[in-house]
């Protein structure tokens, strides 16, 4: 029997604590053909010298100045040989028979566009918690997009098994996107493909360590990397139908997004609001919580926004070490 080659590309940037484990899941896959490309974008820490260690025929291990992960994703997928994609996260983790299960699909042609399940977890994936969303179905492309954009819905990038094909139908990552690459990226592949084949037997499993900080998040370039992703990802899905139906999930899209730029980004701001009126409706202030309102009229928006980022990021910090 001949088997398709599986390529599994792994950008990594200051993920030492992790990437040998990341390695040894895609080492033990069932699956008999793999290749396994790793990407060190310029870390700072021992990442690159964790990867050597895996060196072999199968295991190929490069480095380049850091540049992004868009850019350390696009020089794996030029070295890729395989038939198949299969993105992994340096922290990120694969069920032993991810791969096989999506691959015994009976219809695998190579238009289809093949996801799975994901499991958050903070240190140990048998502790992994699967929470089921409206995306966990086989879906047409457009109604895809248009479930994703109506819930504010989010897939791990290591649930996708992408064809050859398709992947150079959809194109390479945008380098010039660091906020919400993989959003728009994904949206471009989904728009490709004829449908989104979902194979609930296949598990992959995001590690959940940091909220990302706010500088970071709320920064001029990456709001500029998020708008730019609204706006291509509202195009793909408009492509497919421009309809009353997809211009009012685009919206509430663009609304479940505004809080990143308001009230301090006034110039994106504008953008965002010219692209609402050019989809036919307008977009509202954002609402806070109740126990958010309070520092807001007393402090302002700024203000409110820290507290909400240091309340999740304790949250996060409690449950991971509860974990």
């Amino acid at each position: 029997m001949s088997y398709p080659v599986v390529s599994v590309l792994i950008p990594a940037y200051n993920a030492g604590r992790w990437v040998a484990q990341s390695i040894q899941s895609v080492l033990t896959q069932d699956w008999p053909k793999t290749e396994i490309i790793i990407v060190d974008d310029g870390s700072r820490d021992a990442t690159l010298a964790v990867a050597r260690r895996f060196e072999s025929k199968q295991v190929k291990v490069v480095t380049q100045e850091n540049q992004g992960a868009a850019a350390a994703r696009n020089r794996a997928l030029s070295l890729a040989q395989g038939d198949y994609i299969q993105w992994l996260d340096a922290d990120d983790l694969l069920a032993p028979d991810k791969i096989s299960k999506q691959l015994e699909e009976e219809n695998t042609a190579p238009s289809i566009l093949l996801s799975s399940t994901f499991g958050r977890f903070f240190s140990r994936p048998e502790n992994a918690v699967f929470s089921p969303t409206l995306l966990w179905q086989d879906l047409l492309p457009v109604d895809w997009i248009t479930t994703k954009f109506a819930n504010n819905l989010w897939m791990n990038p290591a649930v996708w098994l992408v064809s050859r094909e398709l992947t150079e139908v959809a194109g390479p990552w945008n380098e010039a996107l660091s906020l919400d690459d993989d959003g728009e990226y994904f949206c471009r592949v989904v728009a490709a493909s004829s449908i989104v084949k979902f194979v609930p037997g296949a598990k992959s499993y995001y590690r959940q360590w940091s909220v990302g900080s706010l500088s970071r998040t709320s920064s001029e370039k990456a709001c500029r990397s998020l708008l730019s992703s609204l706006k291509l990802s509202i195009g793909y899905l408009l492509s497919l139908e421009d309809s009353q139906r997809t211009r009012n999930v685009a919206l509430s899209y663009l609304q479940a997004w505004i809080h990143y730029f308001y009230p301090e980004k006034e110039n994106l701001l504008e953008e965002l609001n010219v692209l609402a009126a050019e989809l036919g409706g307008r977009l509202q202030p954002p609402t806070l919580k109740p126990k958010y309102k309070l520092i807001c009229r007393l402090f302002g928006w700024q203000s409110a926004k820290r507290a909400m980022g240091a309340v999740a990021a304790t949250k996060l910090w409690t449950r991971r070490c509860w974990d």
